[in-house]
């Protein structure tokens, strides 16, 4: 599987594991442990999560599958790359701490892997900023980042002190939805930032695209995985798809093998044309 780096210099796998949506009813709390424990059977290494899913339940399910994943010896907790977020409302420099501790506690876990503010608030990013480096220095996070920045939101940030050591942005970018790669995705780049696409197949609309499956035919492969397969295809980009269904999580995983020709890239380009020009950052 392919692997983005961050500007610290360490990486992670290309695909993760998305949790939106999960945790928030208790009926369907062991289908989703139970998809989570799967993901981590079947290889997947980085799943992300947010405080805002579920109202905690998210992390939660992701805790426990995690626990009971370690305690079965699938993996090791340093083998699993974890991801959350903090609500822009809690984003003050006290409140990232308590939110951390909060969030560090239902998923039962010393240290999240990686931080981000889910979107941009009110409070100042300054204080945001001394937060998160406040997070580090305890062993809490091992890095931060941002999530729905745009470019401008990006800019005013690392003018901030310690604001450059902002580790990722993660955003909506899919064929669907290609706008950020107009400046946004260009900017992370140049700042060697992997950008975090979420909604990477919009919702699973995707799926049943002819052209798409036409290039999908040639690989013995689907729709669905010619999309994430291009996400993950641009340099610095990395998809977090969500799934709970065992085909679903396959399909998803298989993606991280295809390698998409010039002619299949081309094709691609067709159906979705890359933005001529600036437009709102889409947010899901």
């Amino acid at each position: 599987m392919q692997h983005v780096s961050f500007p610290d210099g360490s990486t992670c796998p290309s695909l993760g594991l998305g949790t939106w949506r999960m945790g928030e009813s208790k009926r369907e709390r062991s289908a989703e442990v139970a998809a989570v424990r799967l993901a981590l059977e079947i290889g997947y290494r980085v799943i992300d999560t947010a405080e805002m899913y579920g109202e905690g339940g998210a992390e939660e399910v992701v805790g426990q599958a995690l626990a009971e994943a370690m305690r079965a010896g699938t993996v090791t907790r340093d083998e699993v790359f974890v991801v959350s977020k903090v609500y822009p409302h809690n984003a003050s420099r006290q409140g990232v701490r308590e939110a951390c501790e909060r969030s560090r506690r239902r998923m039962g876990l010393e240290r999240i892997d990686l931080y981000l503010l889910h979107w941009r608030g009110s409070h100042r990013l300054a204080d945001t900023v001394a937060g998160f480096d406040a997070l580090i220095e305890r062993g809490y996070i091992a890095r931060w980042g941002v999530s729905n920045f745009d470019v401008d939101d990006m800019q005013e940030l690392v003018g901030v002190k310690g604001g450059e050591a902002c580790a990722a942005n993660q955003v909506y970018y899919s064929l669907g939805e290609r706008g950020a790669g107009f400046d946004l995705l260009p900017w992370l780049q140049r700042h060697a930032m992997p950008l975090m696409a979420y909604c990477p197949i919009d919702r699973g609309r995707i799926a049943g695209d002819t052209a798409l499956q036409q290039v999908a035919d040639r690989h013995g492969a689907t729709a669905t995985q010619v999309a994430l397969a291009w996400v993950m295809q641009q340099r610095g980009v990395m998809a977090i798809p969500k799934a709970v269904r065992e085909a679903h999580l396959r399909e998803n995983l298989a993606s991280a093998s295809l390698q998409l020709s010039a002619e299949d890239l081309a094709a691609i380009d067709r159906r979705f044309p890359p933005p001529r020009a600036k437009t709102a950052l889409a947010m899901a």
